[in-house]
C-alpha cells in the first residue's frame, strides 16, 4: 500500500472515531509503530491532525486569521452569542474573552444592561463604548494578533485582583479526552488564569471546535461548567461532554 493511501485511511478513521492510536494503526496495516508515528508526524505538519501521546486527534479548523474567521459560521456564532448574552444578569462582573464569537456577543448585549465587563481584548473593549451602563475594565499586555487579545505576565498579574461572576471563554478545541485547547501557549495561560477568577466558566464553541484539539492545553473539560453549542449540533458530539459532567446548552 502506498503511503498516500495509508494516510488517507488514517484520516478517514480519525474522522469516524474521533481519535487514532499508533499501536492500533500498526496492527491494522501490519507495519511498525515507528512507521505509523512518522505518518502521523507528517500529517500533523500538514495541519491535517493534532498529534498527542500515543496517537492523534482531529485538528481544530479555527486557525485562520481574525478577519477570515469573522466571516465563518456567522449564523452559528450569532445564535451562540445570543444565548450567552442572555446568561448575563444586571449588576454582574463578567469576564469576556477575545475572538470572533465574543465580538458577536458584544453586539447581542442589551443597550440598557448595567454590568461590569473585564476583557483583555481591545476590540471587545471598543465594541462596548456605545453601552452607557457597562463599565469596561481593560487588561493590558502583549498583543496576540491572531485573537486580538493581550497576553503575558502583566495581564496575569492584573487578573489576580478580579473576582467575576462569569467568564465567557473562547477556545479552538473542545475534546472529551484532550479537554480545552488553543493555538498559543501564552493564551492558554491567560485563559486558565481567567477561569480561576470567575465563579462560573462558560465556553462558546461552534461546530468546528467540537471533538478537535489544538497544540496547547487550557485545562480539562471540566474547567468549564457550561458549554454553549449550535442548536443543530449532533448528539454524538454532545453526549461525551455531558458524560464528563459539563452542562451543554444548545443555542
Amino acid at each position: 500500500m502506498l503511503t498516500s493511501q495509508r494516510k488517507k485511511i488514517i484520516l478517514e478513521k480519525l474522522a469516524q472515531d474521533g481519535q487514532v492510536v499508533a499501536k492500533q494503526l500498526s496492527e491494522l496495516f501490519g507495519l511498525s509503530e515507528d512507521t505509523l508515528r512518522r505518518d502521523l508526524r507528517e500529517l500533523d505538519s500538514e495541519g491535517l491532525l493534532q498529534r498527542v501521546h500515543g496517537g492523534a486527534l482531529p485538528v481544530s479548523s479555527a486557525i485562520a486569521t481574525f478577519a477570515e474567521r469573522n466571516t465563518l459560521e456567522s449564523a452559528a456564532k450569532t445564535a451562540i452569542a445570543k444565548a450567552a448574552a442572555a446568561m448575563i444578569m444586571p449588576g454582574q462582573v463578567v469576564i469576556l474573552d477575545g475572538g470572533t464569537t465574543s465580538a458577536e456577543l458584544v453586539k447581542q448585549l442589551p443597550r440598557n444592561l448595567q454590568a461590569t465587563i473585564v476583557t483583555h481584548s481591545p476590540s471587545v473593549a471598543v465594541g462596548l463604548v456605545e453601552h452607557p451602563n457597562i463599565e469596561v475594565i481593560m487588561i493590558g499586555g502583549r498583543l496576540y494578533k491572531h485573537s486580538i487579545v493581550c497576553v503575558g505576565a502583566a495581564a496575569v498579574e492584573a487578573m489576580s485582583h478580579i473576582r467575576a461572576d462569569i467568564y465567557f471563554m473562547g477556545v479552538t478545541g473542545v475534546h472529551p479526552v484532550a479537554g480545552l485547547s488553543t493555538g498559543d501557549l501564552e493564551e492558554a495561560y491567560i485563559k486558565r488564569a481567567l477561569a480561576a477568577r470567575a465563579a462560573e466558566t462558560v465556553v462558546l464553541a461552534s461546530a468546528a471546535k467540537l471533538n478537535a484539539a489544538s497544540q496547547y492545553a487550557i485545562g480539562e473539560l471540566t474547567l468549564a461548567q457550561t458549554i454553549v453549542v449550535e442548536g443543530d449540533t449532533a448528539e454524538a458530539l454532545i453526549e461525551p461532554l455531558q458524560q464528563a459532567g459539563v452542562i451543554v446548552i444548545k443555542a
